[in-house]
């Protein structure tokens, strides 16, 4: 991998990490794309790179949120009951995927990190549960519209519970970790706004979770076929990448919902399987 891969992989990565368009499944069709060519333990680096890089875009979230990781800090050490409620929260949130997690990783990195037609496949899928999650937001707030906004630090434990079990099916590349966890965060009752913010400390928790055990089993690997330049090029990249996209997202989502995002994975996806037909 070459200074111009980093930099396009760290854009990628960046833009499409918190969107609910699958950053991993587009990460695959652009390795496709460029066409990355070597040994198996070459892509099998690659692979392991392409997670490791979410810390680019855990950073950037850590950044933007620093005041609700500041409260969370807080209420681990008992100052903050908000913060502990929170905390309690994603760490329900995050149990399914750190017990399945590991389970899984090598399977889905031999048999789904290399083929892009199971991400198209995901992509369609979503769409739909997309298009069905947002018909019934509209509807509840049609009859919930005087209803305040649930904060979350008052999410129930199995609503976050519920929320972790969907983010477990985000491993499926082209599913999409945000398009789970926003739909989730809908289903138990949160506004649009709040379910991405949710979904965006979550990831802070799962994405470190996860380049941190590509970084623990793969680090020999890409020690012998990365170099570290293009590394940290593609981290920095992804960062600011991830942060202009959060801001953008939150935005968007004040004013709009998931509707946009589901065509454009019905489109790609059908673009994908037309073209690896």
């Amino acid at each position: 991998m070459d200074y111009r891969e980093a930099v396009i992989y760290g854009v990628v990565e960046g833009v499409t990490e918190y969107l609910p368009i699958s950053s991993t499944g587009h990460l695959v069709l652009v390795k496709e794309g460029l066409d990355s060519e070597g040994s198996d333990q070459a892509k099998e680096a690659l692979n392991a790179y392409l997670i490791v890089i979410q810390f680019g875009a855990i950073l950037a979230v850590a950044f933007l949120y620093w005041r609700e990781v500041w409260a969370i800090l807080l209420g681990l050490l008992g100052m903050d009951p908000r913060g502990r409620a929170l905390a309690r929260n994603l760490f329900l949130a995050f149990v399914p995927v750190a017990i399945l997690g590991p389970l899984f990783a090598d399977q889905i990195d031999h048999f789904l990190m290399d083929d892009p037609r199971p991400v198209a496949f995901a992509l369609i899928a979503g769409s739909f549960i997309m298009f069905a999650a947002e018909r019934m937001r509209r509807k509840r707030e049609l009859t919930e519209s005087s209803k305040p906004s649930l904060d979350l630090g008052q999410m129930r434990p199995g609503g976050a519970l519920f929320i972790g079990l969907l983010q477990c099916v985000a491993m499926w590349p082209g599913t999409s970790r945000s398009m789970m966890t926003i739909v989730g965060g809908y289903l138990v009752g949160l506004r649009p706004v709040k379910a991405a913010e949710f979904s965006f400390l979550l990831g802070l928790v799962t994405l470190t979770a996860a380049s941190g055990y590509k970084v623990v089993t793969k680090s020999d690997v890409m020690a012998d076929h990365l170099h570290l330049g293009p590394v940290l090029v593609g981290c920095l990249v992804a960062g600011v990448s991830a942060a202009l996209s959060v801001h953008w997202l939150v935005g968007y989502l004040t004013r709009r919902g998931l509707g946009l995002f589901a065509w454009y994975r019905l489109a790609l996806g059908a673009l994908v399987l037309f073209w690896f037909a």
